[in-house]
């Protein structure tokens, strides 16, 4: 029987709040749920509210396949929530709540155990705006195997980011993905210079990072690791909601590393699953075989 890896995403379990109504969400369950329906282990690391949407969150996960024993339920604080507005080219606009459940993950004993058998996790900074929240994810990145992928997901969402957060993040992880629109705020933070190329190259030796990933919307995706660097156009799809396209794009990249694909097939497989979701509307929706199948 083929292996599973486990992958998890740690850090917010939201509800992305739009005009027509709210959706499951935060970049980490996204992750998740893209990796779980790539036929993978998904697992969420998170924290809801003992409220009426914290319970919908680990229904609709569990539906789909995702893990959720590690989602703690909090007593005082509420599920954590997000408006969202696209504008007309589908791209979001966030006013993202704060004091919110995701605020408080706590560490267990049983997380630690879990941490010591993830193959992959993904985490943001976001997710680490509160020390709390901040100081379990630390230790689970700590407690992880050797090999594991500690993939850094920036997603930078104002104002809950500076540099000393930017870095604390970095240090603790080997693979790092950025979009375009995020490499100009970590250029200025680092002092990166040349093309963007030689911009991700920087970075990766800075933080000794095994994996710089870089996302470009339309244009593709490039990555740069210690056998050079390397991009990969992706097929023009029209843009409907771009909400949750770079989670799934991270999960699908995640995934090929862990089945052994060579870099550039898991840089045109992550660009084919995130060009599907782009053309859909929602975070998560349901992946076709001839998407998701390598």
């Amino acid at each position: 029987m083929k292996k599973r890896f486990t992958i998890a995403g740690m850090g917010e379990t939201l509800w992305d709040v739009y005009p027509d109504g709210a959706r499951l969400g935060g970049a980490p369950t996204n992750f998740a749920c893209h990796a779980a329906q790539l036929g993978e282990r998904g697992e969420v690391i998170s924290c809801v509210g003992g409220d009426a949407q914290g319970e919908q969150a680990r229904v609709e996960l569990a539906e789909l396949g995702v893990g959720t024993d590690f989602i703690h339920v909090s007593e005082t604080l509420p599920t954590g929530t997000v408006e969202v507005e696209l504008d007309g080219e589908g791209k979001p606009r966030y006013a993202i709540t704060a004091d919110v459940a995701w605020d408080a993950i706590p560490s267990s004993h049983e997380l630690l155990e879990f941490a010591t058998t993830i193959d992959a996790v993904c985490f943001g900074v976001l997710s680490q705006r509160s020390e709390m929240s901040r100081t379990s994810i630390q230790r689970v990145l700590e407690r992880m195997p050797e090999g594991a992928l500690k993939v850094l997901d920036v997603n930078l969402r104002e104002p809950w980011y500076d540099k000393n957060a930017v870095e604390l993040a970095l240090v603790s992880a080997n693979v790092l993905k950025l979009s375009d629109e995020e490499l100009p705020v970590l250029a200025e933070y680092f002092d990166l210079r040349g093309s963007a190329a030689e911009q991700l190259e920087c970075i990766r030796q800075q933080f000794n990072l095994r994996y710089v990933v870089y996302t470009c919307g339309a244009e593709g995706s490039a990555l740069s690791s210690e056998n050079g660097y390397l991009f990969a156009p992706s097929s023009k799809a029209e843009v409907v909601d771009s909400v949750g396209a770079g989670d799934a794009f991270t999960a699908s990249f995640c995934v090929g590393l862990l089945r052994g694909y060579a870099q550039e097939d898991c840089l045109k497989f992550a660009n084919r699953v995130a060009g599907y979701v782009c053309a859909q509307s929602g975070a998560c929706p349901e992946l076709p075989a001839s998407i998701k199948n390598f």
